[in-house]
């Protein structure tokens, strides 16, 4: 069996959110979720720096930073739990990722140091 490379890294996102139920919305509240990305080539000979993949996911994440999640697309209409925060980075990244022909194989987004999230490229 041949060796798989890939990147990790880690980033942090401060920010505020209230959770919507039913009938009520919660109190906002801030979090500093960490979001660890694990990152691949889609060409393992092609070269890649970090600052590459750095540069493409601070794109996503940047324009959160210090932001009621709840007042911003999609979280005006979705939910921000962190399970919908770990799928919406997850698309985004990946998607901004293609542009320097990596991909995001997974996600892991954490509220704390003992609560995270995982999603996964298959």
């Amino acid at each position: 069996m041949g060796k798989i490379y890939s990147y990790r890294l880690k980033f942090y996102l401060n920010a505020t959110h209230a959770m919507r139920w039913s009938d009520q919305i919660g109190e906002e509240h801030p979090h500093t979720w960490e979001i660890i990305c694990q990152v691949m080539k889609k060409e393992q000979n092609h070269f890649i720096r970090f600052n590459d993949i750095e540069d493409q996911i601070q794109k996503i994440i940047e324009p959160l930073q210090n932001q009621f999640l709840n007042t911003l697309a999609p979280f005006d209409k979705t939910n921000p739990s962190l399970e919908n925060l770990g799928d919406y980075f997850f698309d985004e990244i990946n998607l901004q990722l293609h542009e320097i022909n990596c991909y995001l194989h997974q996600l892991e987004i954490g509220e704390s140091p003992t609560r995270f999230y995982v999603v996964n490229n298959e």
